[in-house]
């Protein structure tokens, strides 16, 4: 499994040589500045866990270009699907098994518009089991209790968190979230590219590692393989 950062909390993923793209937000992003063409991305898939612009926003360009197909809850997927897309539709607490491993759609607390404000239905965060690796996309999220549903299904390997408060959770709730899903490898997504989430890098990584924990804050472009 191969996971690349491109800021906000747009990643690409490899499994099995599968391209999943996650919450694509990238031709407008603030902290790419363009230095990324997405006509260039591979995708097979595209993971959108909630319609905000912000996560949703080159979903349909990437899909059209590449004819991947996009996983969301019913609502998106119906967005998409009358457009001419290919979809899978989802809803809180199913699963399915993909080509490249299974996918539970799980809960999520946040809000979901399309950014001319029509219905995104529920927001919600995808837990990959694929490759004999795990992985949490937390998408945006407030903390919950039922995160501790996740380790009670599924062992994770990692998890990608939002950290930058104000719109999701901050570095102590995401603390808990780790605890709560008993992951101890946890990569940092939602943070610094608007003025209300900017982070102090080295405050949050002292506090995940007081709590035994490690938190990956990465550079827009890297990739690490697990």
């Amino acid at each position: 499994m191969k996971i690349t950062y491109f800021g906000h909390n747009s990643f690409a993923i490899e499994i099995k040589q599968k391209h999943i793209l996650i919450d694509p937000f990238i031709s407008a992003s603030p902290l790419l500045n363009g230095k990324i063409n997405i006509l260039d991305l591979k995708a097979d898939y595209i993971l959108l866990t909630h319609a905000h612009q912000d996560h949703s926003l080159d979903a349909e360009a990437i899909a059209k270009n590449t004819g991947a197909i996009i996983v969301s809850n019913f609502e998106i997927a119906t967005h998409y699907e009358n457009k001419g897309i290919t979809v899978h539709p989802m809803n809180i607490g199913g699963s399915w098994n993909f080509d490249f491993g299974k996918v539970k759609y799980v809960v999520a607390h946040h809000t979901s518009s399309f950014a001319d404000g029509s219905y995104g239905g529920q927001p919600g965060g995808f837990v990959i089991e694929g490759e004999h690796k795990n992985i949490y996309i937390a998408g945006d999220t407030a903390l919950t209790m039922d995160m501790k549903l996740i380790p009670i299904h599924t062992k994770l390997d990692i998890a990608i968190l939002p950290i930058g408060d104000n719109f999701t959770m901050g570095i102590e709730d995401a603390i808990i979230a780790s605890q709560f899903i008993e992951c101890d490898k946890i990569i940092g997504c939602h943070y610094d590219t608007f003025g209300y989430i900017v982070i102090d890098h080295e405050d949050a990584k002292r506090k995940f590692y007081n709590a035994n924990k490690d938190l990956m804050l990465l550079e827009l472009g890297e990739s690490i393989e697990l």
